[in-house]
């Protein structure tokens, strides 16, 4: 009686990482390249805090519990200081850039809203323009003559955008420019002028203007 064949294998397929993790990879590849020694400096610091910890929980007679609350304190510790390597490696790694500005303010979510390149000229530079309850926000990238296209595209915003504040930020190094690695923070931290609903109106009325206008 003939034998019956096995079936073949249905071949293994490799469940795909979570998105948290692969967003730790790339982060930690980032820093890497700007700091060599990361993973040696993150260990350190999580072994001295743990130390610290151990080093207290002798002193009051409770080693072991003072330690297994240290463990989470020395990883927030190593996890805080990789965060500040990766954010600045990442800003390093953008800087000088054409649109360097126009990434650091689209990756700004909650209650922003940008719309890069709307207005450049032939030389690269380029405008872009946000909304927030700030107001609207004319950002520019480029040299000197950036400063007229911001200009024109104030105007606008002041005509179209009746009664909203209009904020200038030039980007870039120098005097009166916002550095890449600080213009989130700069943008973010002007205060708001607008009510949810009357940023919700803005929004609309910026959004009806189209997209970018490059030559």
């Amino acid at each position: 009686m003939a034998k019956k064949e096995k079936a073949p294998k249905a071949p293994k397929v490799r469940k795909p990482k979570p998105e948290w993790m692969r967003t730790l990879s790339n982060a930690y590849s980032v820093a890497r390249k700007a700091q060599p020694l990361i993973g040696l400096w993150l260990a350190l610091i999580f072994v001295t805090v743990l130390v610290i910890g151990i080093f207290i929980g002798i002193q009051i007679g409770h080693p072991i519990y003072v330690t297994f609350l240290t463990i989470p304190i020395a990883t927030l510790f190593a996890l805080f200081t990789f965060s500040r390597i990766a954010e600045r490696a990442a800003y390093a790694s953008i800087e000088g850039q054409l649109g360097a500005g126009a990434s650091v303010l689209m990756s700004i979510k909650k209650g922003w809203h940008t719309v890069p390149g709307v207005a450049a000229n032939r030389n690269q530079d380029v405008v872009h323009r946000s909304i927030s309850r700030a107001g609207v926000v004319v950002s520019g990238e480029g040299g000197m003559a950036v400063r007229a296209l911001m200009t024109d595209e104030r105007r606008k915003m002041e005509r179209f955008m009746i009664g909203i504040p209009v904020h200038e930020v030039l980007i870039g190094e120098g005097e009166g420019r916002v550095p890449i690695r600080k213009l989130q923070k700069h943008v973010t931290k002007l205060p708001k002028k607008l009510s949810k609903a009357q940023y919700r109106e803005a929004l609309a009325r910026m959004r009806s203007l189209g997209g970018p206008n490059v030559p």
